[in-house]
């Protein structure tokens, strides 16, 4: 990894469209804004302006203003009288939660997917062969998507897909910091590494490795922290 390097996000924002009649266009505009901040298409602590966005997103100003409210109830946005909006930073303390019910709800699913005899990996393996080839086209959106969908998939296999909706909920920290780590071939050699191990434990449904190789997995962010931290000071609030 550079260590000079800023992180390398895809388009900064995608115009919103209304895909339901019934869908409210300040719905849309929030969903977009919460992906683009997940993703660093909007950096921590960037300035966000109302006309801009309006016109970045194909709105009226309306939906853009209902969106950042709901943003600054959920603290993702911060509005200051007489100087502006920004971006949220990124909290250490929310990324070692959402690390914590990650790791331990993905453990969990993991020993009930486990309890099958004979648990169906198909398209883990499928996933895996998507992260090496997004790592040889250094497509790094494309690496994090197969990241999740294969994480996604852990709790499909045990039957608590809702309980991975719950991880996602609470992530959108440790998602950041994890895309800070963005591009670097060697670390994504690593968590491909480390996938196709859990993988290889849950079609052997041996839980205790499972159980060790997902809390290590889970861990790595927090061992990056510090690193990161030192990289990118302006974008961290502790």
């Amino acid at each position: 990894m550079n260590p000079q390097a800023a992180p390398t996000p895809g388009p900064t924002l995608s115009p919103v469209v209304r895909e339901r009649p019934s869908a409210r266009t300040s719905d849309r505009v929030y969903d977009e804004l919460v992906s683009a901040i997940r993703e660093l298409r909007l950096a921590p602590g960037a300035s966000l302006s109302e006309t801009d966005l309006a016109v970045r997103l194909h709105v009226s100003r309306t939906p853009v203003r209902e969106a950042l409210a709901r943003l600054a109830d959920a603290g993702l946005v911060h509005v200051v009288p007489q100087v502006g909006t920004r971006v949220g930073l990124i909290s250490l303390h929310e990324v070692e939660v959402a690390r914590f019910i990650r790791e331990s709800l993905e453990v969990s699913a993991f020993e009930v997917a486990c309890a099958d005899e004979a648990p169906d990996v198909s398209a883990l393996r499928e996933l895996l062969e998507r992260q090496e080839h997004s790592l040889r086209a250094e497509d790094y959106n494309a690496f994090f998507a197969a990241d999740e969908a294969l994480h996604r998939e852990i709790f499909a296999l045990s039957g608590y897909l809702g309980a991975w909706q719950t991880v996602q909920r609470s992530k959108l920290q440790l998602d950041r910091l994890r895309r800070l780590t963005l591009p670097d071939a060697d670390g994504a050699r690593v968590l491909i590494d480390e996938h196709r191990a859990i993988v290889d434990a849950l079609e052997r449904a041996d839980v205790p490795a499972g159980r060790a190789l997902i809390s290590r997995h889970a861990r790595r962010a927090k061992d990056l922290a510090p690193s990161l931290h030192a990289r990118f000071p302006d974008y961290f609030t502790d």
